[in-house]
């Protein structure tokens, strides 16, 4: 698997490449680290444990347990939960770690285990790569200092998780949406229970689909990869909007009445000017990144609001948030931080927030979401070549230059390496979709006659 941590820590095929040893191994090595840091100092470790449905975080979520509590932490496994509350558990019952055991947006086939800091936050790169070398290093043979008798860290279920966690998601909530027809499609993932609940006690009348996990069918042809059905239902309900999560729930996309969708940007300019209304916005900035649509950035300047934008991946968008003090950040994809409420993307927590916008201004939602205009985008992938050279070749940059002359102030060019594979993604904006089609089609070219 190369590098274990990721950008969203380790994931693989479950069994395959994420084994019941790993998830162990990873687990004690997870406790030692943080017992080195001085984490646990002065008192007795307690981590939060959580996954989502699919069949192998069962055995997974078994080989975590075992391996924090025979390394000496308490823990309290919380069962099948979204990833952010496991964050916002992990900060509200004071814990030292949290665990949350789910592949997102993935195939069941895979699976994935993310470490939460004290407090809800992401792990510091610094301790993943302690966690792996230290995990590596016993991995092969060094034995475990492990504690005995009442040392040994002891398990317990914390029913009362989705109750709080839900509670948490209303008492935010600037308004009810009382009126409101909602159709959720909980992907047949983590939030198939929690969302529903807090989108009723919040007063809203719904109507769910995808929220029948049976551990095999987590994000098969439904959630926020997979919109027809929701756009379906939305109109046969006649629902004033409709809500799709992916397995974890940590991001959110949305349809409007009429059967569109309503995208990442979207609800990040609706939120921005929301919160701004309500002095929550601070500096008036939201960040996003690079590959959000011009017609986003567009929109933000014309309303006043400043944008930050930093490089692909939620994690460099919570990076600048907490850095600067910065209140609502996001992506195109639907994963958006509220960061007064929450510690990473949570997808139940904006679908609310994007339906009390509705509710409060009692204006429909495609007419609130038409604060921006999404300009054609094209994204097309060009495999087998050189990713480092794209920004020292001369012959790329001459046909870059060339095609940002030709879009203007109406367009935008971005050339992005992959990180995972050998592959460089251009990306073209234009006020005119054949015209963004052409130009990316002739970038392509170049980039393969350069770079190949």
């Amino acid at each position: 698997m190369g590098r274990l941590f990721g950008t969203d820590g380790v994931r693989g095929v479950a069994n395959a490449d994420l084994t019941a040893e790993m998830a162990l191994g990873l687990s004690v090595a997870a406790a030692h680290v943080l017992a080195e840091a001085g984490t646990f100092e002065g008192h007795r470790p307690t981590a939060v444990v959580g996954r989502d449905p699919r069949a192998s975080g069962e055995f997974l979520e078994a080989a975590v347990v075992a391996g924090l509590a025979s390394a000496g932490v308490d823990v309290l496994r919380v069962g099948v939960l979204p990833t952010p509350a496991v964050a916002h558990l992990t900060g509200a019952l004071g814990a030292d770690l949290g665990v949350m055991l789910s592949a997102s947006h993935n195939a069941m086939p895979d699976n994935g285990i993310k470490f939460f800091a004290r407090g809800g936050h992401k792990l510091a790169d610094e301790l993943e790569d302690r966690i792996e070398s230290v995990y590596e290093e016993h991995r092969t043979g060094a034995p475990w200092d492990r504690p005995t008798g009442s040392g040994v860290g002891r398990v317990r279920d914390y029913e009362e998780g989705a109750d709080t966690y839900v509670a948490h998601l209303v008492d935010v909530l600037p308004n009810r949406l009382d009126g409101l027809k909602i159709v959720l499609d909980e992907a047949h993932g983590a939030a198939s229970q929690v969302s529903p609940e807090a989108f009723r006690r919040a007063g809203a009348e719904i109507v769910t689909i995808g929220a029948e996990p049976d551990g095999l069918n987590i994000n098969d042809g439904c959630g926020s990869t997979h919109l027809a059905l929701l756009k379906a239902a939305v109109v046969e309900h006649g629902a004033a909007l409709g809500i799709a999560h992916d397995g974890d729930a940590d991001r959110c996309l949305a349809v409007d009445h009429t059967g569109e969708e309503v995208d990442g940007d979207q609800i990040l300019a609706v939120l921005a000017l929301a919160m701004r209304e309500r002095e929550a916005l601070r500096s008036d900035t939201v960040v996003a990144t690079v590959m959000s649509n011009l017609g986003f950035k567009l929109a933000m300047e014309r309303e006043g609001i400043r944008l930050v934008q930093t490089a692909v991946g939620d994690r460099y968008v919570l990076e600048e948030m907490k850095q600067h003090g910065f209140a609502l950040g996001g992506e195109q994809s639907g994963h958006v931080i509220i960061l007064d409420h929450a510690t990473t993307g949570d997808g139940t927590l904006t679908g609310l927030l994007l339906a009390a916008r509705v509710a409060q201004t009692g204006r429909p939602l495609r007419e609130l979401a038409s604060v921006m205009e999404r300009l054609p985008q094209v994204l097309i992938n060009v495999p087998d070549v050189d990713k480092s050279r794209v920004k020292t070749s001369a012959e790329l940059a001459t046909a870059v230059g060339e095609a940002e002359r030709e879009l203007g102030e109406t367009g935008r060019v971005l050339l992005r390496p992959s990180g995972t594979e050998p592959l460089v993604r251009v990306m073209v904006e234009a006020a005119d979709i054949d015209q963004a089609r052409s130009v990316a089609g002739r970038l392509a070219d170049a980039v393969k006659s350069a770079l190949g």
